[in-house]
């Protein structure tokens, strides 16, 4: 079973920038879609981004234009790219496989805060 390890999340002020990565242990990305996910505090999980083995990637409006997913096949290691944070944005960030996500991870917090 491939592990996925997510990281990179951090405290920053509203405006700032982020990179999550999300290192797998074998080489998935050509094979199947890849997601990140949120989950707020009291709140459901939900998909911020998505790419499918063909590269068709897909956004949650609310992070449009703000945030870009990524993958470096060679790395195994797929990238969440956040512009432009807003408090909003807090929450714990996941990589999972999309659209069938399987068992979760720790995640990676992430906290938008002055």
């Amino acid at each position: 079973q491939v592990q996925l390890v997510e990281s990179g999340g951090a405290l920053v002020q509203p405006g700032g920038s982020l990179r999550l990565s999300c290192a797998a242990s074998g080489s998935i990305f050509r094979l199947v879609g890849m997601g990140w996910y949120r989950q707020a505090p009291e709140k459901e999980r939900e998909l911020v981004a998505s790419i499918n083995s063909n590269g068709y990637i897909n956004y949650a409006d609310s992070v449009k234009g703000r945030f870009s997913i990524s993958t470096d096949n060679a790395k195994s290691t797929m990238y969440l790219q956040m512009n432009s944070l807003k408090p909003e944005d807090t929450a714990v960030y996941y990589c999972n496989y999309y659209p069938n996500f399987r068992s979760w991870g720790q995640g990676t917090q992430v906290t938008v805060s002055s």
